[in-house]
């Protein structure tokens, strides 16, 4: 897998992230207007991405990968568990602390929340592209809503 599709990845997961954080509870204590989340949830994201690009680079250089020298299976869970999951429940906890502004918020999240468990049920097969149609659908509910940045594909 090459260092483009390890980060498309990466900006799906980071979506997910994004998105899942986005649920919560029905009541209205979230005193942000959509315009101020979408803001707020594309900054996490963005910070997101960065830490997860940086991880990737990081472990591609520790593992000496590179477009010629894709991940093998225990590298690919490897760095599922280690670099992506990991980095997207952050982005959950930080965007569910920002709280949802409206139902479609909560559509998203559960678009969002349903993609991540399919990530962390199969690591593998979501590194190596098999999860991404789940994540696609999220994406792009996601980009509807105007999280752009965490819809990046």
């Amino acid at each position: 897998m090459n260092k483009r599709a390890l980060f498309s990845i990466c900006a799906a997961l980071a979506l997910v992230a994004l998105i899942a954080g986005c649920g919560g509870s029905d009541d209205s204590s979230s005193s942000l207007t959509k315009a101020e989340f979408v803001k707020k949830g594309n900054a996490i994201c963005a910070a997101g991405n960065k830490e997860i690009e940086a991880g990737f680079e990081a472990f591609g250089k520790e593992h000496h990968l590179s477009e010629n020298k894709p991940p093998s299976e225990a590298e690919s869970k490897e760095v599922a568990e280690t670099i992506l999951i990991p980095a997207v429940s952050k982005q959950v906890e930080q965007i569910r602390a920002l709280g949802p502004p409206d139902d479609e918020a909560e559509e998203v999240v559960d678009s969002a929340e349903e993609s991540l468990e399919e990530a962390e049920d199969d690591p593998v097969g979501f590194v190596e592209g098999k999860g991404g149609a789940s994540f696609a659908e999220t994406n792009k509910k996601a980009r509807a809503y105007g999280l752009t940045v965490c819809g990046e594909e």
